[in-house]
């Protein structure tokens, strides 16, 4: 079975995107294959280091992506999910 791929979408890929790919990567990696960036990438969100921490996940390495730039490269999904609210969505 080929894994679906998913990219989670927010304005700087802080915290909700990446609480999203990692929670996913989680209950269902077996089936999807998940990314997030950000329309304007920032710094992850300390508080998002630590409750992932307390599901057991370790993203203090990982650093924060562009949307454009996965488009950029060339990169493909299957869904695209924004989780950010609707006014930044739109953007």
């Amino acid at each position: 079975m080929t894994k679906k791929s998913v990219l989670f979408v927010c304005v700087h890929n802080s915290a909700r995107s990446q609480m999203a790919e990692e929670l996913l990567r989680k209950i269902a990696g077996n089936k999807f294959e998940a990314e997030s960036a950000g329309l304007e990438p920032g710094v992850l969100n300390p508080y998002v280091i630590e409750i992932l921490r307390e599901e057991g996940i370790d993203i203090t390495r990982k650093k924060t992506k562009s949307a454009f730039d996965l488009l950029k490269a060339g990169r493909r999904y299957t869904y695209v999910i924004t989780v950010c609210d609707e006014t930044s969505a739109e953007a």
